[in-house]
């Protein structure tokens, strides 16, 4: 399968949801994507070459979404997998990372001893928005000692702006869109 017939599966099991969680937002809900086998495994694929591309060691995955992403690529990559949670959701010390929203501010964690100097993480998100949650997990992963090699989503919504947000952080290291809208 090329990467242009991997982007019209995806696109085509990507399903617009109007005024979700609130009037006026056009959601965009990936659930009949990995409900369809073809789709998911052709989305593992895509994500996992890029892991292999990079020189990827480990993945991390964005809660929640993110995790649903990245744990079958993890397994098809031969890679550990690390989640980045929610403040107050990891058991024992973490490291955290607040960042801004558009409505406030949230914070992040992760196992500082799940990572270290030497790895190669690749970041794997289902999409990239403002960028505050990917820039975040960037600086989170370093806090740790390991080096990010990129970002991956599935859905990069460019009209958002978050590329111009989370270039700075990702210091030369790629951001991979496999869908932009």
């Amino acid at each position: 399968m090329t990467g242009a017939d991997t982007r019209e599966l995806l696109l085509s099991r990507i399903r617009d949801v109007a005024d979700h969680p609130k009037p006026g937002v056009l959601f965009k809900d990936i659930t009949p994507l990995l409900a369809d086998p073809k789709a998911f495994t052709a989305l593992t694929d895509a994500l996992a070459e890029l892991c292999v591309l990079h020189g990827a060691t480990k993945v991390v995955g964005l809660e929640a979404r993110g995790f649903i992403l990245a744990a079958p690529v993890a397994v098809r990559a031969g890679l550990g997998f690390i989640p980045v949670r929610k403040a107050g959701k990891l058991p024992g010390a973490t490291l955290s990372q607040a960042y801004e929203l558009e409505y406030g501010t949230a914070e992040m964690e992760v196992h500082a001893e799940d990572l270290e100097a030497g790895d190669r993480v690749l970041v794997i998100d289902d999409v990239l928005a403002t960028g505050g949650t990917a820039e975040a997990s960037v600086e989170l992963v370093r806090r740790a000692g390991a080096e990010v090699v990129g970002v991956a989503v599935l859905m990069e919504l460019g009209f958002l702006g978050g590329r111009a947000r989370l270039e700075p952080a990702l210091r030369g290291a790629p951001l991979e869109a496999l869908i932009t809208l």
